[in-house]
């Protein structure tokens, strides 16, 4: 564009008093709050600024930039926080927000955020209490321990534990058990922001009692376990069980504290999975602390979970980092309404929806494949392909590393469009469509699609292909 229609172009680019006179003229803007009219019109303006010097922009005028506004402003007001389907078969997915709650749990929500409660007052003296007592008789009825307490996230519940019982000293752990998390989270770098001092016994692949008695010295403060629950070593192996440790740290008088990451309430073996080391059994083992999640096997709300000796979590609460870390009461709210689901498991594993997605039986998915597929057929052409496939899911998290999930799904190739293009339309649609794809086709997994979405997919899929 030549020199001087550039600056013809600038020189009529309207100012934001005049944009901001028009708009309040234009239904569009009726509830716009006015500082984000300012800044939206401030934007197109900018951006307009920008094409007319780079020489992408010809002409315009005050309904253009009024259009212009008006899609910015939407974008704006909308939240960025929303919900979508997963269509993924990754039950624990952590980028779609892991565990979904279950009913009781947002009931309880909505009952406490509404009103004043007791969350740290005592009704019976009418005196200040703790915040823990709301969920802390449920825990220890559940595990079998003699004390517990919640923080925001089992990284806290590590840190503050870590902290409190062995800060200045070593800690003794397995070298094949210094795992690293989703999110860089590594044993070692937590171990040493919380003050303590890193002591690695035994190999990668084996470890034994007796590289933990070596390994104890005056400067010993505690022996640490962390469960591999997000990969697994096979081969010629060898480890300590925690019931040996905790003998072993009685004999020393060094407390043994046990990291289970997603840690669970529930025998999924009894469901044909494989066993998960129980909550309850690394407390009858001896551990004096076991930390655990909340929203992963739990099914609960983003939350650590502390249980114990007494004398070691009393330790833990005094800790001054345990109020940075501390539980608010929405949490605690959804928390100790998924704990009482758990006094009885059939009602858990039936009402818990991470549960029930991870007992979930080929069968089922069978059926719940079949509705999909017949929905789906409705709006699709005979051009488009529509089959059923027998795939797997996952049960993600960190949990389960090495299980699949034999899964009924609907995998889709359109005629018009590729599969990557599918892909993204159904993802940029509102609500969000997040699926798969697997050699070539547009996999949609029953086991995640919460019932009722099979509509949302469906009407969804019809709008992207009319466009076409």
């Amino acid at each position: 564009m030549p020199q001087t229609d550039k600056h013809q172009l600038l020189k009529h680019l309207p100012g934001v008093d005049h944009m901001l006179e028009k708009a309040r003229q234009d239904n569009r803007f009726a509830a716009v709050p006015r500082q984000v009219l300012t800044g939206a019109i401030r934007t197109v303006l900018d951006d307009l600024r920008q094409a007319i010097l780079a020489g992408r922009e010809t002409g315009f005028d005050d309904t253009a930039v009024l259009l212009k506004t008006a899609a910015l402003c939407r974008r704006k007001l909308a939240p960025n926080l929303v919900p979508l389907v997963n269509a993924t078969g990754v039950v624990l997915h952590t980028n779609l927000g892991r565990a979904l709650l279950c009913s009781d749990a947002l009931a309880n929500i909505q009952t406490i955020a509404s009103a004043y409660s007791n969350l740290e007052l005592n009704l019976s003296t009418g005196k200040r209490g703790l915040r823990y007592t709301a969920v802390e008789e449920l825990i220890c009825e559940l595990t079998g321990a003699q004390a517990a307490m919640a923080v925001n996230n089992n990284a806290g519940a590590v840190l503050l534990a870590l902290n409190t019982l062995a800060e200045n000293t070593e800690v003794v752990v397995s070298r094949g058990e210094l795992v690293e998390i989703g999110g860089s989270f590594r044993v070692p770098d937590v171990m040493v922001k919380s003050g303590c001092r890193l002591k690695e016994v035994g190999t990668t692949n084996r470890t034994h009692l007796k590289d933990y008695k070596n390994a104890v010295t005056d400067s010993t403060g505690l022996f640490l376990k962390v469960h591999a629950s997000n990969y697994r070593i096979e081969g010629f192996t060898a480890s300590v069980s925690l019931r040996e440790l905790a003998y072993l740290g009685k004999t020393h008088q060094i407390p043994v504290m046990e990291d289970l990451g997603s840690g669970t309430l529930v025998d999924f073996s009894a469901y044909g999975l494989p066993a998960e080391p129980l909550v309850s059994d690394s407390v009858a083992a001896g551990a004096d602390v076991v930390t655990f999640s909340g929203d992963k096997l739990l099914g609960g709300p983003q939350a650590g979970i502390i249980a114990g000796k007494k004398q070691a979590i009393d330790r833990i609460r005094a800790n001054p980092l345990t109020r940075a870390l501390r539980i608010d009461k929405l949490t605690l709210a959804a928390l100790e309404a998924t704990l009482r689901l758990y006094r009885d498991e059939r009602q858990a594993v039936g009402e818990i929806p991470t549960l029930r997605m991870l007992t979930m039986s080929f069968e089922d998915t069978c059926k719940q494949a079949a509705v999909l597929e017949k929905l789906i057929q409705n709006v699709c052409t005979p051009r488009d392909t529509i089959e059923l496939v027998d795939l797997e899911s996952r049960p993600g998290g960190g949990s389960f590393p090495a299980l699949t999930l034999p899964t009924r799904c609907v995998a889709i190739v359109p005629a018009r469009m590729s599969v990557a293009a599918l892909e993204r339309s159904m993802r940029l649609s509102a609500p969000a469509i997040i699926a798969r794809i697997e050699n070539n086709r547009y996999i949609l997994d029953p086991r995640t699609i919460q019932p009722g979405q099979e509509t949302i997919i469906s009407s969804t899929l019809e709008t992207i292909l009319a466009t076409l």
